[in-house]
C-alpha cells in the first residue's frame, strides 16, 4: 500500500469492544471478575465485581463519559459524524475493523497504531484479573489486525502491577504477530530506575518489539472525582494542561539508568507526548550528565539515546513543531489520537497544514508518514 499519512497515535478503549469479549473469553475462575456490560439510567455501561466503572459503551473518550454538546469542540467534531449515535445503536465503528477502516479514509489516513486498554486496569482494581484481561485484549487485538497488517498496528498491552506477569506476556505477544506493546503508568508502580525493572527490559530486548508508554493523568486517579461545580472544572483543566509533561520522569529514568546503553536494540516510543517540551528536557540532562553524573555509565550525551532509540507522538503542538532541529526529526511521529477529546480527527487535514505549513513538505512528511512507517516495517 502506498502511505501519504500515518498515525502513530490511535485507541481502542474497553467502552468501545465488544460487550461480552471478557466474560466469554475468560477461565472459569476468572469469569465473574471480568469487566462487563449491563444496562444503566443513561444507557449500557462497562462495570465489574468490585462495582468499578469504566464507562458507557461507545462513550466519550477512554472514560466512555456522556456526550454532552458543546461542550468540547473536538467531540462534537466527531459526534457530528455520527461515531456515538452509532455506538447506541451498537454499531462500535473503533472496533469493528470494516468500520474504522472507513473512519481512517474520512481522515486521510492509510495506517494506524492502536493504543488499547491500560487505564482499564487501575479501575478493575485486582491485579490478578487484569492481567487475565489484557490477555483476553491482547488475543482479540490480534485477530482484529489480521483484517488488514497494512493499516491495523496493534500494541499489546501488558499486565498492570506485576513485572513478573509483564515478562511472561513480553514472551508470549512475540510470538503473535502484533507489532509492539505498551507499559501502563500508574501512581503506584515503582520508578523506573529501579532495579525490579531488569527483567522487562531483557525481555523487551529479547523479543525486539518496540516499548511504547502513552502519557497518564497528572492528578491522582478519583481526585477530580471529589470535586464539585468550578473546582472540578479547574481541576480538570490542571489535569489535561499538564499530563503531557509526566513523561518526562520515564525518559530521564531510562536514559539515566543505562537501559539504552546497555540495551541499544530497545526502542521506545512516547505515546500522545506532545514535543514542546523535550527539547528542554533533553538540554537539561545533557549539562546534568556533563556537569555531575558522568558516572552513570552512559557511553553518550543522554540527547544522543534520544535520537538513537526514542520516538514521540503528538497531534497539535504548535511549539514543538518549531523546535524540530533541537530533538531530530528522525524522533517525531505525528498521530490523530482516534478516537479521543484531545485528537483532530476527523480534521486531521486542517490541523496537519497548520502547524506544519512553515516547514518543508519533505520534513512534514517524514513527521506525518515515514517516521512512523520505518519504525514499525510498513516502509
Amino acid at each position: 500500500m502506498p502511505y501519504t499519512r500515518i498515525s502513530a497515535d490511535c485507541h481502542i478503549d474497553l467502552p468501545m469492544l465488544p460487550p461480552d469479549l471478557f466474560t466469554a473469553n475468560a477461565s472459569a475462575a476468572m469469569k465473574d471478575r471480568m469487566p462487563y456490560v449491563t444496562e444503566g439510567p443513561d444507557g449500557p455501561h462497562w462495570t465489574c465485581k468490585k462495582g468499578g466503572s469504566f464507562g458507557l459503551v461507545c462513550g466519550v473518550g477512554p472514560g466512555g463519559q456522556k456526550l454532552v454538546p458543546g461542550q468540547n469542540h473536538r467531540v462534537d467534531a466527531m459526534a457530528a459524524t455520527g461515531l456515538y449515535e452509532d455506538g447506541k445503536k451498537g454499531v462500535l465503528r473503533p472496533s469493528t475493523p470494516a468500520l474504522r477502516a472507513k473512519d481512517m479514509d474520512r481522515d486521510g489516513v492509510q495506517a494506524e497504531v492502536i493504543f488499547g486498554i491500560l487505564g482499564a486496569a487501575t479501575r478493575l482494581g485486582d491485579h490478578e484479573a487484569a492481567t487475565e484481561m489484557f490477555r483476553i485484549y491482547n488475543d482479540w487485538l490480534v485477530d482484529f489486525c489480521k483484517h488488514d497488517p497494512t493499516r491495523f498496528i496493534g500494541l499489546a498491552c501488558l499486565p498492570y502491577g506485576d513485572i513478573d506477569a509483564a515478562v511472561k506476556e513480553i514472551y508470549r505477544v512475540g510470538r503473535l504477530g502484533l507489532r509492539g506493546m505498551e507499559l501502563s503508568c500508574s501512581w503506584d508502580m515503582e520508578p523506573m530506575w529501579h532495579p525490579i525493572w531488569e527483567p522487562l527490559w531483557q525481555a523487551v530486548n529479547d523479543v525486539n518489539l518496540p516499548l511504547h508508554f502513552h502519557t497518564f493523568p497528572s492528578v491522582p486517579p478519583g481526585k477530580i472525582d471529589e470535586q464539585r461545580g468550578m473546582i472540578r472544572r479547574a481541576a480538570f483543566f490542571t489535569a489535561v494542561s499538564s499530563f503531557q509533561l509526566n513523561l518526562i520522569s520515564i525518559l530521564s529514568a531510562v536514559i539515566g539508568r543505562a537501559v539504552l546503553e546497555r540495551y541499544p536494540n530497545i526502542r521506545i516510543s512516547f505515546g500522545e507526548s506532545g514535543i514542546g517540551w523535550i527539547p528542554y528536557a533533553l538540554d537539561r540532562m545533557d549539562y546534568e550528565w556533563e556537569d555531575r553524573f558522568r558516572d552513570l555509565g552512559l557511553t553518550m550525551k543522554p540527547s544522543d539515546y534520544w535520537r538513537r532509540q526514542c520516538k514521540a507522538t503528538f497531534q497539535y503542538d504548535r511549539v514543538g513543531t518549531r523546535l524540530i532541529d533541537d530533538m531530530g526529526v528522525e524522533t517525531l511521529m505525528w498521530g490523530s489520537d482516534y478516537p479521543h477529546p484531545d485528537g483532530v480527527w476527523p480534521e486531521s487535514s486542517k490541523y496537519i497544514a497548520e502547524q506544519f505549513g512553515h516547514l518543508p513538505a519533505d520534513v512534514t512528511h517524514k513527521i506525518t508518514c515515514e517516521n512512523a512507517g520505518k519504525f514499525y516495517g510498513l516502509m
